[in-house]
């Protein structure tokens, strides 16, 4: 072997003697000049351009007349380290599904562009003061140049990046869209806000929360009401507060120990004013629609726990001549309920808090402080240090404290203690509930811990008695019948539980203290980021604070300079700062003078920046016309990608391929967006995603030395099954494949070993595409050596020149035909599947066939098993092609068509059982009846001597592979 070619790519291509004996052998090297070369035809020649139905297909009936598919990845993010090889692995399922669709004569949409606003690039250029948008678009260049070389048949005109202000502009505009939007109830729809003002200044509508008509309200007053109707709207949230960053984060930047996944800073919640998306306005809709979407049943279950649907019933607690309101999905326990407990964030704790503990306080329910205000204070510093996740875990110690007030139970009139407890959160219902300890376990234990009474209000089933004073834990049941709950005039005794539900939410609303209600666990859309890098909010404040937003001529708003990225840190532990966004700092941009049509004024821009996830709320639309500056879209193009059609009413892309992963924030935040645009007119699919398909992850070993940090994958040897490094024993255990974990393999490296086609059948033929699976870069060269089969069956190594034949089809043996047919057959339907490993092993089989009849091959299967190959590894599809004698492209090929005649086989082979035993096996034909079958059998010799002079009691047939025959 040759000292200077010694990879598996040239030990199977015979090392260097080889290459001089096979000079047109397909190697790496040839790979490399073949790919590159199709590349750059394919781009100059605009293969993958997907007509558009206003411009090509509206002069061309032929091409209008085709099907249209429109197929996506989820949105890539640049990232600065670039592609390993299990990014791809979507992209080139899509890649190799498409290219099949362009094949059966579908008009298909297939682009790829960029997610490129995010906190990775912000945090770049904190460390080392580059801009964003530098460090953003070298890696937007060194992704596309990876994504390219794996000859992926994209739609370079459809391309764009989330941070391009082209772009941005319409994302902001569709915030406008949003924030001058309402959802009206008895429509079940958005409508604009001028058509709810215009029903409050006729009086049609009463103005919420007064007397007066609209127009004796101040335009603050006005802008108040308002905003508790837009669907975008500014409020105090409570949000993850981390002075150690200088930012609010998301929940899921944020750890189950209440700490920054980032610096490991402490986060406490604390009162902001954030924009909000009112998508609870949705839900139900929300809900209803996933049922018409062929998406997998794991990721809807996900969306609909998610979204958290309850019916029940909102009941009134009077409290010091007020009330508080709580949400039960039980009110048939009310009789149970023997104490409150508040959010600790919830606005009524200071409005009812005393100033001294009331006579009798039970000392346990004080926390030790001489004070209820102390009291709640302290507790409400200690639940702010802790994350929604920790509060709401089991932990074994209930904490809380009285808040010094009672509220009055209406069923009974008992009054029951008010308590603050961080189990309960201000995000769910209406952040207070009524706690029965006897049939909540939660509750059980507090009661417990607090010394509080605990009623029997459901007849216990498993024999543990009434008396709760010896039970060791809470009787929850559905099923089981109410008890001790009557009053003068309801009782509930002796009904179940359904029936005990809607009796006493009928008493309740006639009495006028509670109402029956539908409640969700989905809390509006937070979003607003005191960060740089993101989409400024095209919203002005006037002096009186009120928001107005821009007009559509002064859009894009772009991203001012900023001199420092790092928004302001604090001391970690003080709970009590407040954040300082990068484009505060900015005063010339910040303070504007505007004329927004009521002559010029002075103005504050807002200085927070929409989320990471704005821009990837609607990417699917701007593939459609990405080049349209008048319009979001325009609507006959979004009508023919993505209008409803039969067996998919909502519309939306045909194929939608991504991680399980965003299962719910980002696919629930898109599906909100279509539908207000889809109510407001602009699109025809209230759906964005008709299909969904989740790819699994491929894996690699990681490899970590007794520190337990990991070490590179590459430089660890196996010796006698166990892994070593630098002589060092190593442990090995299967996870993700990163540049952190030491264990990254780029797509270039395996371009460059054997070529981007090898590359793409591998990782397609590694298993099912919806499973994970582990990388074994040995394993590789399999695929290299099935192409240099391929390439031998239709080019002579030596000479280069093609040795196919031209005969005619009869003169081809049937052997071949079969194997020819069955493969077309096999590989159409696996490739509409996605089934693409089982695609892969079928035309293997068929080359191997080719390979092992031996001689010059028939044209015809030559050029039928190229264009099989064609959708999976594209470059030496073309190339053979090409060298086949044709002059267009494989790509507009028709896909082959099997005859039906070759793929049934010939003969199948009958299994004859006797008393479950084989006795015969039988070669017949696969259409044989099950009468005919019976008679074969039974007249076969072995089948006779088998049962001699034996009768036949019963004869089962199942044609036309088995025969049961039980004797007598």
């Amino acid at each position: 072997m040759s000292e200077t070619n010694s990879s598996p790519a040239a030990e199977s291509a015979g090392g260097a003697t080889a290459e001089v004996a096979a000079p047109h052998r397909y190697t790496a090297a040839m790979a490399a000049e073949i790919e590159a070369r199709w590349q750059d035809f394919w781009e100059a020649d605009g293969t993958y351009e997907a007509p558009n139905p206003t411009g090509d297909l509206a002069g061309d009936p032929a091409l209008a007349a085709r099907p249209k598919k429109f197929i996506m990845d989820m949105f890539p993010y640049p990232s600065g380290a670039g592609l390993h090889v299990g990014h791809p692995l979507g992209y080139i399922a899509t890649d190799v599904f498409a290219r099949f669709q362009r094949m059966t004569g579908h008009n298909v949409l297939h682009t790829l562009g960029f997610d490129a606003f995010g906190l990775p690039a912000e945090q770049y250029a904190v460390q080392t003061g580059t801009h964003p948008r530098v460090s953003t678009e070298a890696n937007i260049e060194n992704m596309t140049a990876q994504l390219r070389r794996l000859g992926l048949g994209h739609d370079k005109r459809r391309s764009f990046a989330t941070i391009d202000p082209d772009y941005y502009k319409w994302t902001q505009w569709i915030f406008l869209q949003i924030f001058n939007s309402w959802y009206d109830e008895e429509a079940k729809k958005a409508r604009p806000i001028e058509q709810l003002i215009a029903q409050f200044e006729s009086g049609e509508r009463a103005v919420p929360g007064t007397t007066r008509a609209w127009n004796e309200l101040t335009a603050a007053e006005r802008a108040d009401v308002l905003s508790e109707f837009r669907l975008a709207y500014a409020s105090d949230a409570p949000v993850n507060w981390c002075p150690g960053l200088g930012t609010v984060l998301a929940n899921e930047e944020v750890t189950a120990d209440g700490r920054s996944e980032r610096g490991n800073f402490p986060v406490f919640k604390a009162k902001l004013r954030q924009w909000n998306m009112r998508i609870t306005a949705y839900a139900d809709r929300l809900l209803d629609d996933l049922d018409a979407l062929d998406w997998p049943e794991a990721i809807k279950l996900q969306q609909r726990n998610w979204i958290g649907r309850s019916e029940g019933a909102r009941v009134d607690f009077p409290i010091d001549g007020e009330r508080i309101t709580v949400f039960t999905t039980r009110p048939d326990t009310l009789f149970g309920a023997t104490y409150m407990v508040l959010a600790p964030e919830h606005p009524l704790v200071e409005k009812f808090t005393p100033g001294a503990w009331p006579e009798g306080t039970h000392e346990v329910w004080t926390g030790g402080h001489a004070t209820p205000a102390e009291a709640v204070a302290a507790y409400r510093a200690q639940a702010a240090s802790k994350s929604d996740v920790e509060r709401q875990a089991e932990a074994k110690d209930k904490t809380g404290v009285f808040i010094g007030a009672y509220a009055t139970n209406p069923v009974n009139g008992e009054q029951v203690p008010v308590f603050i407890a961080d189990y309960v959160l201000m995000g769910y219902g209406t952040g207070a509930i009524m706690a029965v300890p006897a049939g909540d376990q939660r509750d059980f234990e507090f009661a417990r811990a607090f010394e509080l009474p605990i009623h029997c209000i459901v007849e216990p089933t498993d024999g543990r008695g009434t008396d709760t004073s010896t039970w060791e834990d809470a009787f929850a049941s559905y099923d089981a019948k109410i008890i001790n709950s009557s009053n003068d005039d309801i009782s509930l005794d002796g009904l179940g539980v359904v029936d005990a539900k809607a009796r006493i939410t009928e008493w309740m609303e006639r009495k006028g203290i509670g109402q029956g209600t539908v409640n969700f666990r989905l809390r509006d859309w937070l979003f607003s980021r005191q960060r740089y890098w993101g989409e400024p909010f095209p919203i002005v404040y006037d002096e009186d604070g009120i928001a107005h937003a821009l007009p559509e001529s002064m859009l894009p708003l772009e991203l001012p300079e900023v001199d420092d990225y790092s928004p302001r840190t604090f001391d970690p532990d003080d709970a009590d700062t407040q954040p300082e966004t990068p484009l505060s700092r900015n005063e010339d941009w910040v303070n504007v003078t505007l004329d927004l049509g009521d002559g010029p004024k002075k103005y504050r821009r807002e200085t927070n920046t929409m989320p990471n996830w704005a821009g990837s709320c609607w990417y699917e639309l701007r593939y459609l016309d990405p080049h349209n500056s008048e319009k979001l879209v325009d609507p006959e193009i979004e009508q023919y990608w993505m209008g409803p059609r039969e067996g998919r009413p909502h519309g939306g892309v045909d194929l939608y391929v991504g991680g399980a992963e965003h299962a719910v924030l980002h696919l629930l935040y898109a599906r909100f967006w279509s539908k207000v645009l889809y109510d407001l007119g602009h699109v025809s699919s209230a759906e964005p995603f008709h299909k969904l398909f989740n790819q699994g992850m491929i894996q690699a070993y990681v490899y970590r030395d007794s520190r337990g940090i990991a070490v590179p994958a590459a430089e660890v040897e196996e010796r006698d099954g166990a892994y070593y490094y630098q002589g060092e024993k190593v442990s090995r255990l299967l996870g993700k494949m990163g540049k952190s974990l030491k264990n990254a393999v780029t797509p270039d490296e395996i371009a460059a070993e054997y070529g981007a086609d090898t590359l793409r059948l591998y990782e397609m033929a590694m298993g099912p595409l919806d499973v994970s699976r582990p990388w074994d870069t040995r394993a590789v060269v399999g695929q290299f050596r099935l192409l240099q089969r391929l390439w031998r069956n239709v080019v002579d190594e030596t000479t280069g020149e093609v040795t196919v034949v031209d005969v005619a089809e009869s003169d081809i043996d049937e052997d071949t035909l079969r194997a020819l047919h069955k493969a077309i057959d096999g590989v159409r339907q696996d490739l509409e599947g996605m089934r693409f490993n089982t695609a892969i092993a079928k035309v293997t089989e068929l080359n191997n066939h080719l390979t092992k009849v031996g001689g010059p091959v028939a044209r015809s299967v030559a050029e039928r098993l190229v264009l099989l190959v064609a959708p999976l590894a594209p470059h030496v599809a073309e190339e053979l092609w090409r060298k086949l004698g044709h002059t267009e492209s494989v790509v507009h090929q028709d896909f082959p068509v099997a005859d039906p005649a070759y793929v049934v086989d010939e003969t199948v082979t009958c299994v004859v059982q006797i008393k479950g035993k084989v006795k015969a096996r039988l070669e017949v034909s696969p259409s044989i009846s099950d009468e005919e079958l019976e008679k074969v059998a039974l007249g076969d010799e072995k089948v006779a001597a088998a049962l001699g002079d034996a009768g036949i009691r019963k004869v089962i047939v199942r044609a036309p592979k088995l025969v049961n025959i039980v004797p007598a």
